[in-house]
């Protein structure tokens, strides 16, 4: 059975897909035939991910940290058949420095959000809810521990969702560092330093795209027997 065939006009909604991660999502299902609903928090930014679609695709205005919203939200959607959770904000830091206002936020926007969409959301028969975590669950960085911890707590609600819910299927993807806006906070000269000495590292000898973590989803997505798998896809850096 191809790709499309797995996917014609099944109903996906991608939390996050306006850009980076998610907007590749996004772009691969509607490749794959699926009627794409993308949601995050800027109109603006909804509005120019959609052009950048070919396919079935419509837009929402939602705020992964706005439970009222959501829950409003899945009230009036018809079931979907695959949901997948990308959208987060992080702000980063050693736990020494980081504040407590913004370590608070960076849970309630990953983990939190994640939470509340997996609580509210409706499901087809044969439906499958997608995270994306992070490969810091398993190799952490003493600058970066709180983000560790989220993406522990990500793929480990994600393997209880998978008892829950069931028979939907719940699953996690963990990227490595993949090229995406998120990066473009950093002068172009330093983010290719970051780039190519990452490469030069990791046993894959690149940094990852957009693209790689879109087509760990899909294969999640369309594989009937995966169920609370956390897939790494990181260039090997977990054992680099």
């Amino acid at each position: 059975m191809t790709t499309l065939q797995h996917f014609a006009q099944q109903r996906v909604l991608v939390v996050g897909g306006s850009s980076g991660i998610g907007l590749a999502v996004a772009q691969s299902f509607a490749a794959a035939g699926a009627r794409v609903t993308i949601a995050s928090r800027s109109a603006d930014k909804l509005a120019q991910a959609a052009g950048q679609i070919e396919g079935e695709v419509t837009s929402v205005a939602l705020d992964a940290t706005d439970n009222a919203a959501i829950e409003a939200f899945f009230a009036h959607a018809e079931p979907w058949d695959h949901i997948v959770i990308s959208a987060a904000q992080t702000p980063t830091g050693p736990v020494g420095k980081l504040a407590l206002e913004d370590a608070y936020r960076a849970m309630d926007s990953k983990f939190w959000g994640a939470y509340r969409i997996a609580r509210a959301a409706r499901f087809a028969p044969g439906a499958s809810l997608t995270f994306v975590s992070g490969f810091l669950s398993v190799r952490p960085s003493k600058n970066s521990v709180l983000q560790g911890a989220i993406n522990a707590a990500i793929e480990s609600l994600a393997r209880g969702l998978a008892l829950e819910l069931s028979p939907v299927r719940v699953n996690t993807v963990s990227p490595g560092v993949i090229v995406t806006p998120l990066w473009d906070k950093l002068p172009e000269a330093d983010r290719e330093q970051v780039f190519a000495k990452t490469a030069d590292h990791l046993p894959a000898k690149r940094v990852g795209q957009p693209q790689d973590i879109a087509n760990a989803v899909l294969y999640l997505a369309g594989t009937p027997f995966a169920t609370g798998s956390t897939v790494l896809v990181d260039g090997g850096g977990a054992i680099a």
